[in-house]
């Protein structure tokens, strides 16, 4: 069970003690968004670089950018150890996917709250982790999409059916009160950045959301 902490809640001005302050989760969440893809307007591969070279644990990099095609491979040379890009936004998927492992980090797939799981059937075997949005990308502190929750399992059951070794993230309104739903429904890789930035603890918060998580997802 990773824990993924955003840091789109994080403050911008005191990155590097942000993300130390979130040393003991897996990997650090970062949102590259253009404002065409979704109408917000974040990083780009110059800020990528200078955070992986201060940040304590590895940058799993989401791009919700138009043409990911042409600017993926730039954050991968930035320093990310995992970079996500759109199904929505790529025009040849499967190249990208390849692409990215070929220059050496994880590749990963996300759709969107209304992209139907069926949609990513014939690239799941080329990509190392499938992101499930359940909030409409582009803000963090949403809450979640009750409407999105069937969408993780029939992902688990196509990951399951497909024989391949892919992880299964959520991100958008994951907390304390539905991280162990969300695991029981197969997810097992978890963005969080208000409901982890928020609270006066931050490591015992992450240990916490892994905890309630883990048992979720063995109930025995």
């Amino acid at each position: 069970m990773q824990i993924n902490p955003s840091i789109l809640s994080a403050d911008f001005a005191n990155l590097e003690a942000e993300l130390v302050s979130i040393a003991s989760a897996d990997m650090a969440h970062v949102d590259v968004m253009d404002n065409h893809f979704v109408p917000n307007l974040t990083l780009g591969t110059a800020f990528v670089k200078r955070l992986a070279q201060v940040s304590p644990i590895p940058l799993d990099v989401h791009l919700m950018i138009e043409n990911p095609d042409k600017w993926a491979i730039g954050y991968a040379q930035a320093g990310a150890t995992s970079v996500t890009f759109h199904l929505e936004a790529a025009r040849e998927p499967i190249s990208l996917a390849r692409n990215l492992k070929a220059a050496g980090v994880r590749a990963a797939v996300a759709i969107k709250p209304s992209t139907k799981v069926s949609e990513i059937a014939d690239l799941i075997q080329e990509v190392d982790m499938l992101l499930v949005m359940t909030v409409e990308p582009g803000f963090g502190g949403q809450p979640i999409l009750v409407e999105t929750l069937e969408k993780i399992a029939e992902a688990r059951k196509l990951i399951r059916n497909s024989g391949a070794t892919v992880a299964l993230q959520v991100d958008g309104g994951v907390t304390e009160s539905n991280i162990a739903q969300l695991a029981s429904l197969g997810a097992d890789s978890f963005v969080a950045g208000s409901a982890i930035y928020n609270s006066p603890d931050r490591a015992n918060q992450i240990l916490r959301l892994r905890g309630l998580a883990l048992a979720a997802s063995n109930p025995e």
